[in-house]
């Protein structure tokens, strides 16, 4: 071994030594596709090649129906060619086919060294099995045979065994029981233990997760999903012990009833590698194999609300109140706007408007709404604002709180609670009351009412008339009848 890094010092220091004296080409990104047609038993790969610069990051290789992710390699070289050096680092994801057909790769785009890049994708076919030849060189002699197959094992058969993971899925909810309409947090997580030996990787997860929701996703509940894109370890402590948590799906589900969320268990297939017993130097050191890990069925118990006349209908969650107005000046018949903003943690989207009360004194105009939600730090936050137009018809002082008022349950003080204006406005002027009234256009039959007599008149006079009238009605059956029997 000391001859062989002694050899591999040298060739690094001629390396170095032509660096100096010759100038690097253009640097160059590419995704290279695999072949237009393979066999069921061979791989499919994408490469990601960077041309004289470093491959200092890149993104997810895209998930391709039909084919399973098989894991990835990776290579460089180096080139002096005429004095010009060339030089290239590339990344290949390598594919197996699930099965025989002809499948399409999408276009996708992967983020390398911070930039987007681009695929056009294509069309592979996957048919049967190739055969595997084994190739017989008739001019390989003894002499031919390199000393080094021996003396690093690769004459002899590799023997992989199966080392036990310290590894478990765990769906996890942030509480045991909830109110209808409290918000839920459910976490599903992969845990790896810092001192587990056995090598996991994830595969097909876009595919496994969609398959995943369906089980977990309660039909009782509203759902606001985190949307996890990427997948990164987080450092947790477990009954004391260190783990790296792996969040692969994290939601909040508010129940629409006081029936309980169940959670069924869920497997997440993963691949689990078998390392060699006698590991080599040039050998291969581990064989690909799966495992599926399954999480623990989980209750949560749903109870109902306090009892309360609008039970059914208030909004559950912890929530405060924002509220501006134009002015706290105000004219009778010059408009005014008015904002309620409700925020804080809950289901937003529940949020009904506030109950508002016009009369004599004021008209209220329905509300424009704007709604925002953010969903981070495992809560979900956010703000409902109803804006409003309002116009005042009678002078004088009033509490805006008369008018505005919004009624939630708060779970955490297991209270039913009131959020109200605490704006007062002074409305200067003349009473507009009057002119509402006059304002409303009863249209030409009421305006004809002063110019009409109102005095009483008898209807007998109009009583031979009906008989005349019945006659002829009578007549004309009559005749009808006869023309149809007739016929």
């Amino acid at each position: 071994m000391g001859l062989i890094y002694r050899s591999l010092r040298f060739s690094l220091l001629i390396l170095v030594s032509a660096f100096a004296g010759h100038t690097l080409q253009a640097q160059e990104i590419s995704i290279t596709l695999g072949p237009d047609e393979i066999g069921e038993n061979q791989a499919w790969t994408i490469t990601i090649t960077a041309s004289n610069e470093r491959l200092k990051s890149y993104g997810d290789f895209p998930e391709i129906e039909g084919f399973r992710m098989r894991g990835t390699s990776s290579s460089s070289s180096t080139q002096i060619v005429n004095g010009q050096i060339s030089s290239s680092q590339s990344v290949t994801m390598t594919y197996a086919p699930t099965g025989q057909g002809t499948f399409t790769i999408d276009p996708f785009q992967i983020k390398i060294n911070d930039k987007m890049y681009s695929s056009p994708g294509k069309t592979v076919k996957v048919g049967p099995p190739a055969e595997r030849q084994q190739r017989n060189d008739p001019f390989r002699s003894f002499f031919d045979h390199d000393p080094a197959d021996s003396f690093f094992g690769r004459d002899e058969k590799t023997e992989f065994v199966d080392v036990k993971e310290d590894a478990f899925l765990a769906l996890t909810t942030d509480k045991e029981s909830a109110y209808v309409g409290e918000g839920i947090t459910s976490t599903l997580s992969f845990y790896v233990a810092d001192n587990n030996r056995a090598p996991l990787q994830f595969h097909d997860l876009g595919k496994q997760l969609s398959d995943i929701l369906k089980k977990v996703r309660p039909e009782n509940a509203w759902e606001e999903n985190f949307n996890i894109e990427n997948i990164n370890g987080e450092p947790v402590t477990i009954g004391g012990k260190r783990y790296t948590q792996y969040k692969i799906y994290q939601g909040v589900f508010y129940p629409l009833n006081a029936e309980d969320i169940r959670f069924p268990s869920v497997g997440l297939e993963m691949i689990k590698y078998k390392v060699a017993k006698n590991p080599s130097f040039f050998g291969q050191n581990r064989q690909e194999d799966f495992k599926t890990f399954y999480s623990k069925p989980k209750t949560v118990r749903v109870k109902e609300l306090p009892p309360h006349p609008l039970r059914e209908q208030v909004a559950v969650g912890d929530y405060l109140l924002d509220e501006r107005i134009s002015s706290g000046d105000l004219e009778t018949g010059q408009s005014f706007s008015y904002q309620f903003n409700i925020y804080g943690e809950g289901n937003i989207s529940a949020i009904n408007e506030p109950s508002v009360d016009s009369d004599e004194n004021f008209d209220f105009y329905d509300p424009n709404i704007d709604q925002n939600i953010n969903r981070r730090n495992n809560h979900v936050t956010g703000s409902k604002s109803f804006s409003y137009f309002g116009i005042p018809k009678e002078p004088g002082q009033y509490n805006l709180k008369d008018y505005f008022k919004w009624i939630f349950f708060n779970p955490k003080t297991q209270k039913y609670d009131t959020l109200m204006s605490s704006q007062v406005v002074t409305v200067t002027g003349e009473s507009k009351k009057n002119e509402s009234i006059q304002s409303n256009d009863l249209g030409s039959f009421y305006d004809r009412i002063e110019a009409e007599n109102n005095q009483l008149k008898s209807t007998d006079s109009f009583e031979w008339i009906k008989i005349f009238a019945n006659i002829l009605i009578l007549t004309m059956l009559a005749t009808t009848a006869i023309i149809i029997f007739k016929k």
